[in-house]
């Protein structure tokens, strides 16, 4: 008993120990520690998270690479311009591709594939296509600023891809396009050898001035084939795809330099050339080798690069707008360009078939716009322009005052929309004294002729009539009219501004176009859809916005027509026997202290607009200098432009139908004198003026047309109109002024026939004094 007591005892002895020895204490187990725990089970979430990241990344690549688009030897293989089209669909222009020149793996000299392979992607000939060190290498080179600038997380094969099938514009970098990037680089390092995915490279990159690829970049740049350029001229072109036009050696020799020794020095550092070897060729000139004339790049035929050169000009500047890079996009690019009616208008200015030009010097600027829907069908930027490509586009210049073609637009546009004056509207014309100044301003013949009809002092082009008309409307409401005609302007415009805008024929064809339409106003444009690389295409359109009522485009329509058909029209050049179309002249004299410099009736711009139901067209002619001796427009030269239009409209009219335009309910027709007028329904008088004391100072009340109690005109003799008071006159009122339109000098910075981009955007009025010159 004692015995088995004793054996009991020494097993719970035994036990305890155990236990103490376990948990270190005798108060029972000890359980894991707490952090551990929380630890692995931390762990054990981030495992699954990667886990489930990486099957969820990999799902969505594979997601992504099923829509990928295919990719084809010919993709790989053909250049990377851009091409545009005209209406038809027919190309005219391939930007650089008809003068690239192919060269194979064969031909392409090694050091140039080492230099590509040094600069563009080190692991080349290591990775698949898709270079997940390099990745991570360049994010970490790149933070650490120790990768030259010289790499990137794509790899060479990735480049190729994306130069082949995608679009370049920055909002198509997405992740969804990331993938497919990938997933068609691994097929294309499976599909084809690393020498031809570089040969592929080396033809498709853009080396600048409308060049792609390096062995039609070695014959621009420096007149030779690739196989017979030294180590610092490969190095060049194997650097500059980057920033092609940065590191033009000719136009940037610094930055130049500077990019080509990073790529000897990659050389170097990727073992294909010694230290000794790339320090000899740092030496050498960046400028060493350099031809001196290079051959073109146009992709027509010389004549049909001249005949478009202002058209794509503006294309190409629409496009850049768009965010499209014309340059590595591939674009497929469709415009509005009526070739024949191109082609007509350059034969016309360029030509001596239908106009006599006064000299090669004399210049022109014209748009057509189709008034239905904005686009633009031509555009002449210049005549006589020699071998320059991309030269001043007149056209879309803003440096030249539009003299009395702005008048419907800011004066009597206006006052028919906000006033309702009738076409019979009485205005004066009568001495006129610019308020707050000494300027007097006068009538092309300094002669009055009292009281007139606007349909009369439009069609005669009177600048009086206009200027009081426009102080009744008020700066106010005439800017509001201009800006629903797509006009905006930086300085707040004076009445100076109702017989002189500075506008472009680009926008005044477009802002007429609206008066041919009933009232319209479609923003001008000219590329209607891009088809970028991956087969997306992207349509685009101007919507359409009411910028008046259907009584007003139809009224002043009504009274342009009379600028050509009256006897005492100002625009008896521009008619067109037959044809419906209204339109309007304009001219822009010399300031008074240069006006004894040129001739009697000598002007510096000389403007016809005018339109059908079908077409706008605008034209401007003029000097670049105008300042300079004998750059000016004699009185007889005034009436090219209208010829210019005469000649464009009757071959326009012959693509079209000629209609009239038909009265809306919104007019009423009357009998004033024996001819037919129209007034505003409910509006056959003027009404009172509502700005009896004007922002200008002078008080000014309109007059009322003598009218019936049941609202129909009875007469319209001149003493049935209640007199006009005049503008208050001002001191020196005896001192000769013009019409005070302004400009912004002569020069605009061009010798002639000089075609530099012109940089100067007159908005709006500036202080040198002009008159406008209108004459029948």
């Amino acid at each position: 008993m004692s015995s088995n007591n004793s054996s009991r005892e020494t097993r719970m002895s035994r036990n305890a120990e155990r236990r103490v020895n376990q948990t270190g204490n005798t108060g029972g187990p000890k359980r894991p520690h707490n952090g551990w725990r929380t630890f692995r089970r931390v762990l054990f979430i981030i495992i699954a998270i990667g886990v489930l990241g990486i099957l969820f990344g990999a799902g969505l690549f594979f997601f992504y690479a099923q829509s990928a688009p295919k990719i084809s030897q010919s993709a790989l293989s053909s250049d990377a311009s851009t091409r545009v089209y005209d209406a038809n669909g027919t190309v005219i222009s391939r930007l650089g591709a008809q003068n690239r020149s192919y060269v194979k793996s064969k031909n392409i000299p090694a050091a140039l594939k080492q230099a590509v392979v040094s600069t563009e992607d080190r692991r080349f000939y290591k990775n698949s296509g898709v270079d997940p060190i390099r990745i991570v290498g360049a994010a970490l080179a790149n933070v650490t600023g120790s990768s030259l600038g010289m790499q990137g997380g794509s790899t060479l094969t990735q480049q190729l891809v994306k130069l082949s099938v995608f679009s370049t514009a920055a909002s198509d970098r997405t992740l969804k396009r990331k993938a497919q990037e990938a997933w068609l680089a691994l097929k294309v390092d499976h599909n084809y050898s690393k020498d031809q995915i570089l040969e592929y490279y080396i033809n498709k990159v853009y080396m600048g001035n409308g060049v792609y690829g390096m062995q039609t970049a070695a014959q621009y740049y420096y007149g030779k084939n690739l196989k017979a350029l030294d180590l610092s001229q490969l190095a060049m072109l194997a650097g500059m795809p980057q920033s092609p036009t940065n590191y033009d050696p000719t136009t940037y020799p610094a930055l130049a330099k500077k990019r080509r020794d990073l790529v000897l020095d990659a050389m170097a550092k990727n073992n294909v050339i010694t230290s000794a070897q790339a320090a000899q060729a740092k030496a050498t000139s960046v400028k060493a080798g350099l031809a001196t004339t290079h051959k073109s790049t146009a992709t027509a035929s010389a004549k049909t690069t001249k005949v478009i050169d202002a058209y794509l000009k503006q294309v190409y500047a629409e496009l850049k707008t768009k965010g499209y890079n014309t340059t590595t996009g591939g674009l497929k690019v469709y415009t509005n360009l009526d070739m024949g009616a191109q082609r007509k208008v350059y034969d016309i200015v360029n030509g001596g078939s239908y106009v006599n030009f006064p000299s090669s010097k004399f210049q022109v600027g014209s748009t057509i716009v189709d008034p239905n829907n904005g686009k633009v069908v031509a555009m002449i930027g210049g005549r006589k322009t020699g071998n320059v490509t991309f030269g001043l586009n007149r056209a879309v210049q803003t440096d030249r005052s539009s003299a009395s073609t702005a008048k419907p637009l800011m004066d009597y546009g206006p006052a028919i929309e906000y006033l309702n004056y009738p076409t019979y509207e009485p205005v004066k014309d009568t001495a006129f004294t610019y308020p707050g100044t000494d300027k007097n301003l006068y009538d092309w013949d300094k002669q009055y002729q009292g009281t007139i009809t606007m349909r009369k002092a439009l069609y005669e082009s009177r600048n009086i009539p206009a200027i009081r008309t426009l102080q009744n409307v008020g700066i106010k409401k005439a800017t509001t009219f201009l800006n629903g005609l797509g006009m905006s302007f930086d300085k707040t415009l004076t009445l100076q501004n109702g017989i002189g805008l500075y506008i472009s024929t680009e926008q005044e064809a477009a802002a007429y176009a609206a008066f041919a339409n009933g009232g319209t106003y479609y923003k001008p444009y000219l590329v209607s859809k891009v088809v970028t690389q991956d087969g997306k295409a992207h349509n685009y359109a101007s919507t359409g916005k009411k910028a008046m009522s259907a009584a007003t485009a139809f009224m002043l329509t009504d009274m342009m027509k009379d600028v050509m058909t009256n006897e005492n029209g100002s625009g008896r050049s521009a008619a067109i026997s037959g044809l419906y179309q209204a339109g309007k002249t304009g001219t822009d004299s010399y300031p008074d202290d240069y006006a004894d410099k040129v001739p009697d009736g000598a002007t510096m711009d000389s403007w016809f607009t005018g339109y059908t139901k079908n077409y706008a067209v605008s034209v401007w002619t003029g000097y670049d200098k105008q300042f300079q001796t004998g750059h000016y427009v004699s009185e007889s030269e005034t009436t090219i432009a209208q010829e210019i239009y005469k000649y464009t409209m009757s071959y326009m009219a012959s693509k079209s139908t000629n209609t009239d335009w038909t009265k809306p309910s919104t007019v009423t027709e009357t009998r004033q004198n024996g001819k037919t007028e129209y007034y505003v329904t409910g509006h056959p008088g003027t009404v009172s003026d509502t700005t009896a004391t004007s922002q200008y100072g002078s008080t000014n009340t309109t007059s009322s047309s003598a009218y019936s109690t049941n609202g129909q005109v009875t007469t319209n003799s001149s003493s049935s109109y209640r007199t006009e008071s005049s503008t208050t006159s001002q001191s020196s009122a005896s001192k000769e002024s013009s019409s005070t339109e302004q400009t912004t000098g002569g020069n605009n910075g061009h010798d002639d026939n000089d075609n530099s981009t012109n940089s100067t955007d007159t908005s709006s009025a500036t202080t040198t004094q002009n008159k406008d010159n209108d004459k029948d």
